[in-house]
């Protein structure tokens, strides 16, 4: 039986050791981990196929297999992105401004680490790979806890990375663990002393249960309802292909779009165009009632829910009267992930990117681009709509937090009280 809560005591040790890490031995443990994935493909192809194979099994949804399967092109972005890792900057003790408050008194702001960091996640191993070298460039300890559809991926690449830390000198051997059942995410939940922060990547439902078990504090998103606004200046070819890529390059992904907004000025040249080219690449098309009339031949159905996430090649398209309109119901329906707006006129972009309110606002984009590694912050511990401390595609900063250093020499309070000295403007 898992003890998780030496576990957890043991990553505690582990993150006040890894203050003491340079930044090259960081990056000797992360090339370790690059090489070791290289050198044995075979041994994770073999444990996902295991995986894939007893996933027959469990009913999962076809964005779930997705996920599951660990192909040669998500292991390749695996070793890239760990490589990528490398060539960033320490974020950690980083002087993030200074001034002096008064004569002789230095304020300073300090990046550091967030300190234990426990990950909860389904389907998807590249995961690990991600979030274990992102917590060692930043110094932090981390606990994973996978789904069980991966059980076998999940533990083979968990192994790897613990071979390939084990060869790093100094290195503290529990910056990385794994847990594996329910019941040890039950006990972890518990165990706010310890882990100072919960990261939850899955379903809507994983969430709001990791949300309401738990005292530590919850970084994350619940949904991904991502939205796409062809403004009436739209270029309608653009758009188009902009709108296909954001949904069928991988419909599974929370950053996939999930409802199109038509601008009712270019509805009659534009729908017949797009719901063309949905067909053309199988899409599933709901819409409202108005588009629904005109459009029976491609309608699948009337949404009823318009904060919907299929997760899958199924789409909801709506008429919107102007961008105001577009705006208020994205705000309202959206899940705060990523939205963007298809136009030729920058006021429109300016006003969608600043009245909306997302992690991501874009213009003439597709929503897949909503990812760490694509960022340039060579992977993601996953994607935060919180409004407080990290926000967006969470790379090493969002894995930072700060202290304050007041540097003085002998100084009082009183001397400050009484005005023999005074704070600087």
């Amino acid at each position: 039986m898992t003890d998780v809560k030496q576990i957890a005591e043991m990553a505690k040790y582990a993150a006040e050791d890894a203050l003491k890490l340079s930044a090259d031995i960081k990056n000797d443990a992360l090339n370790a981990i690059a090489e070791i994935f290289e050198n044995n493909k075979e041994i994770i192809y073999s444990a996902n196929k295991i995986d894939l194979e007893s996933a027959k099994n469990m009913n999962l949804s076809q964005s779930m297999l997705n996920r599951l399967k660990l192909d040669e092109y998500k292991l390749r972005d695996m070793i890239l992105g760990i490589r990528d890792i490398t060539r960033l900057d320490d974020p950690v003790n980083k002087v993030l401004w200074s001034k002096n408050i008064a004569e002789g008194i230095t304020l300073k702001k300090i990046s550091c680490p967030i300190g234990v960091i426990g990950v909860i996640f389904e389907a998807r191993p590249d995961v690990i790979s991600q979030i274990a070298s992102l917590a060692i460039k930043s110094s932090n300890a981390v606990i994973l806890k996978g789904g069980t559809e991966a059980e076998n991926t999940n533990t083979a690449i968990f192994n790897l990375i613990k071979k390939a830390l084990l060869k790093i000198k100094g290195f503290p051997s529990n910056m990385v663990s794994l847990i594996h059942s329910r019941e040890d995410v039950k006990e972890m939940l518990n165990l706010e002393e310890y882990i100072d922060l919960i990261i939850p990547r899955g379903s809507n439902s994983l969430v709001k249960y990791i949300k309401s078990n738990t005292k530590i504090p919850v970084l994350g998103h619940s949904d991904g309802v991502c939205h796409i606004y062809a403004d009436e200046s739209a270029d309608l070819e653009k758009a188009c292909n902009i709108i296909i890529d954001a949904k069928c390059q991988y419909p599974s992904a929370c950053n996939s779009v999930e409802t199109v907004l038509v601008n009712d000025k270019i509805k009659r040249e534009f729908i017949p165009l797009l719901f063309g080219k949905l067909k053309s690449n199988g899409v599933t098309i709901n819409s409202d009632r108005i588009i629904a009339e005109d459009y029976t031949g491609f309608v699948n159905s009337i949404v009823e829910d318009w904060h919907k996430e299929y997760g899958d090649k199924i789409i909801s398209v709506k008429i919107v009267h102007d961008i105001d309109e577009a705006i208020a119901h994205i705000n309202k329906y959206g899940s705060g992930h990523t939205d963007c707006i298809i136009t030729e006129n920058n006021d429109a972009a300016e006003k969608f990117m600043t009245y909306v309110d997302s992690a991501g606002v874009y213009k003439n984009i597709s929503t897949r681009f909503a990812d760490g590694f694509r960022y340039g912050f060579g992977a993601e511990v996953g994607i935060s709509t919180n409004k407080t401390h990290a926000r967006g595609p969470v790379g090493l900063e969002g894995l930072t937090i700060y202290k304050y250093k007041l540097l003085g020499n002998g100084d009082i309070v009183e001397d400050f009280v009484l005005g023999k000295r005074k704070f600087n403007n």
